[in-house]
């Protein structure tokens, strides 16, 4: 962060904001890379905001139903995995107005090169761009409107989502120039720790995937105990005993990848796995592996499985969410269109 940056959100009341896509599916990867640190920063004494980008969904179609069933279980495996409504504020983005708004204030501060160069859009617009949806190649301006509109400071994300959190500062500090404000912070991304990448069981050169059409290449947020323990103990490895050093697993992912695991589930480092399991072959690893994934992960299937069985509790939880959220994103929308230039009458 430059000096300036740092003088400016030294301004700010230190808030974390992130956001999941409710596209169903969640895996161990959503677990470890996100779930798991979300719940770790209610611990950290910052205001700790969480949000169902429902409306980024949309960008693509989705059946209604569908839709409606995996934003729930969205915010059941957020609750079932330590964040606690008390405690965090989590709704469901389309209940907040006052995002889809900020959008198109921000669309018309943000520069069409900009757009043009997130390569997301690219990715997953392939060939046929002419034939997406504008919400696709516009939604990085509803990505940083999410974040601003809240002056949020740090936002936890995975590597392939740190340029959508450099996009909303480069908007953010547009918007300052324009209007001489010091009115929005520059968050600052978040890429913590152990297994921010969780790879496939089967391939440990790919991203684990709901998407992979083997459904032993991951495991499940919805998974129970014994299905937890198979799919560990029929990874892919390799025939070589685990190194005693991280070097040694330079060139051996699926051993790289499991070790990661273990250390992410057990709050240790790889090489405080390795200072245990070194020199011992999959045999006895692969079975503590299991034992581990199983106690960590077991109880979140149940209380997932608990929560969806009652949708109204869900519902209730999103909703309380969304009235804390509006609380404080309609003063700064508020606020925004004063510094713009908008008569407001109420």
């Amino acid at each position: 962060m430059t000096e300036t940056a740092a003088t400016l959100n030294a301004k700010f009341k230190p808030r974390v904001f992130s956001g999941i896509q409710p596209s169903g599916g969640l895996t161990l990867g959503n677990y470890l890379g996100a779930l798991k640190r979300f719940a770790q920063k209610q611990d950290e004494g910052i205001e700790t905001i969480y949000c169902l980008v429902d409306l980024h969904a949309i960008t693509v179609w989705q059946d209604p139903q569908a839709l409606r069933r995996q934003t729930r279980e969205a915010a059941a495996a957020f609750i079932a995995s330590g964040v606690d409504p008390a405690r965090s504020i989590l709704f469901n983005q389309s209940q907040v107005s006052a995002h889809a708004e900020l959008a198109w204030a921000l669309n018309c501060v943000a520069r069409l090169g900009w757009m043009n160069r997130m390569t997301q859009f690219k990715d997953k617009a392939g060939k046929n761009a002419e034939k997406v949806s504008l919400g696709l190649y516009a939604y990085p301006a509803l990505m940083a409107a999410d974040i601003l509109l809240y002056h949020a400071t740090m936002v936890p994300v995975g590597e392939d989502q740190k340029q959508h959190v450099e996009l909303t500062r480069d908007i953010a500090a547009k918007f300052n120039h324009d209007f001489k404000v010091d009115f929005f912070p520059t968050p600052e991304p978040l890429i913590e720790g152990t297994a921010t990448r969780v790879m496939s069981l089967r391939d440990g050169t790919k991203k684990m995937s709901k998407s992979d059409p083997s459904d032993a290449s991951r495991i499940n947020l919805t998974d129970d105990a014994d299905t937890i323990a198979k799919k560990i103990r029929k990874a892919t490895t390799d025939p070589a005993e685990l190194p005693g050093e991280i070097e040694g697993l330079k060139d051996r992912p699926e051993a790289r990848n499991l070790v990661n695991i273990y250390a992410a589930l057990a709050d240790m480092t790889p090489a405080q796995v390795l200072g245990e399991y070194g020199g011992k072959g999959f045999g006895t690893f692969k079975p503590a592996l299991a034992d581990l994934a199983v106690e960590k992960l077991s109880p979140i299937s149940t209380e997932m499985a608990r929560l969806m069985a009652d949708p109204a509790e869900i519902d209730q939880i999103l909703g309380q969410g969304a009235d804390k959220a509006d609380a404080i994103a309609r003063p700064i929308l508020a606020q925004t269109y004063d510094i713009m230039g908008m008569v407001r009458s109420r």
